[in-house]
């Protein structure tokens, strides 16, 4: 069907490269582009005798506009799919409109010097996207991502309205070391110690970091602390679910994780600021980053799983009615699969899917969109199909 080129090699990269091999049927060709040429090379050794997708590798600095520009009007793929850092999103999007390409992403763009994460710099490209004529899809991750997608599900086929929304994202994982991210840690911990917030009546409610705690039974994991984020999605739901009263997104820590995260913290090693270090400059969440064990070599020693999904509170037919629409994860299947745990896979199998989506012309309109915009019946077939099964429960417990 066509060509993809993944830019970054990272623990989300890598299982959406393999799911993209699986898929051989709709991936002819996937180039694999990252600053260190020889990771990407490394990954199409070992997949190419096990696919028919044709796969080339690259070195490109996501951050250098030209250079991208040269690499995808030399390989020429029919959509460019960003598993890059955050900081990087603009100057793909910019490569993708100079080159009229299609683009995806997981996440979405947050400048280097702050960490607040919002829509606003993708959201401006809109006009431009639709004047070239191609799409950008953002956020085809798991959340946001599949979050979109379940919103947009229940929202076609559970309710007229859909009142209230909670997004619950517990990972059961055990990795064994006292203290590791599950994802690259710089991202991880500016999320985690940033404030919390959430969106009621059309507003932000901000709250102290990990202020809000929740207790709650998650099936296939059990009894877990989850504690209120700010999540990028409730800013684009807020937009596109008809009768949002109030969004809010949890995730489980266990005690261990925040108790050093604290310490971390209090000691100054969580700090984005950077400071002078025998003569340079170095950042200290950078530094800290560089001595925790890399995401990508915890999936051999992570066991249990992850459960993440939407409860939604609205109304059908004049009448109250709840519905919670979830994946549970295996982290140890995900490794035998495809050799990285279920926070990678949860991620990068959706990547592939909104590429998928994309390639195909089942989501096909110019401009900026972001998940939840598009018809969510032909990718929650492909969750089902690609290792990421949903289940439903019409009767849950609610988060108060």
């Amino acid at each position: 069907m066509g060509k993809c080129m993944i830019i970054g090699c990272g623990g989300v990269a890598s299982v959406a490269i393999h799911k993209c091999c699986q898929n051989s049927g709709i991936f002819e060709g996937i180039m694999i582009a990252s600053r260190t040429k020889s990771k990407c090379d490394a990954l199409r050794d070992k997949l190419q005798p096990t696919t028919k997708t044709v796969i080339e590798t690259a070195q490109v600095n996501a951050d250098n506009v030209d250079e991208l520009v040269t690499l995808i009007n030399s390989y020429k793929p029919d959509v460019v799919l960003n598993l890059a850092l955050p900081y990087q999103d603009l100057t793909i999007m910019d490569a993708c409109l100079a080159t009229k390409t299609h683009y995806v992403d997981t996440a979405n763009y947050e400048p280097l010097d702050t960490a607040k994460f919002e829509y606003k710099w993708q959201w401006a490209y809109r006009e431009k996207f639709e004047q070239a004529g191609i799409t950008a899809l953002l956020g085809s991750g798991f959340d946001p991502g599949v979050t979109g997608v379940f919103s947009a599900y229940a929202m076609k086929h559970e309710f007229d309205e859909i009142n209230y929304i909670d997004i619950l994202d517990c990972n059961g994982g055990d990795h064994g070391y006292p203290f590791a991210t599950n994802f690259n840690p710089e991202i991880n911990i500016r999320e985690v110690s940033a404030k919390g917030s959430y969106i009621e009546n059309g507003e932000w409610v901000e709250t102290e970091p990990m202020e809000i705690k929740r207790v709650y039974n998650f099936k296939g994991v059990g009894e877990k602390d989850m504690y209120l984020l700010h999540h990028e999605e409730l800013e684009s739901l807020a937009l596109n679910i008809k009768g949002i009263k109030r969004i809010r997104f949890f995730m489980t820590f266990g005690q261990s994780y925040l108790t050093h995260l604290k310490c971390l913290e209090n000691v100054g090693m969580t700090s984005i600021e950077p400071i002078m270090y025998e003569g340079r400059e170095i950042v200290p969440l950078q530094f800290l980053k560089a001595v925790l064990p890399d995401p990508a070599t915890l999936g051999a020693r992570t066991v249990g799983k992850t459960n993440i999904g939407c409860i939604f509170r609205g109304k059908k037919d004049g009448k109250d009615k709840t519905y919670y629409l979830y994946n549970i994860c295996d982290h140890q299947e995900c490794y035998r699969e495809v050799g990285s745990q279920a926070i990678s896979y949860t991620t990068g199998v959706p990547a592939m899917i909104g590429a998928m989506m994309i390639m195909t012309g089942q989501w096909n309109r110019a401009g900026v969109y972001n998940i939840e915009e598009f018809d969510p019946d032909p990718f929650m077939q492909a969750l089902n199909e690609w290792g990421l099964p949903w289940e439903e429960d019409f009767n849950p417990t609610l988060v108060d």
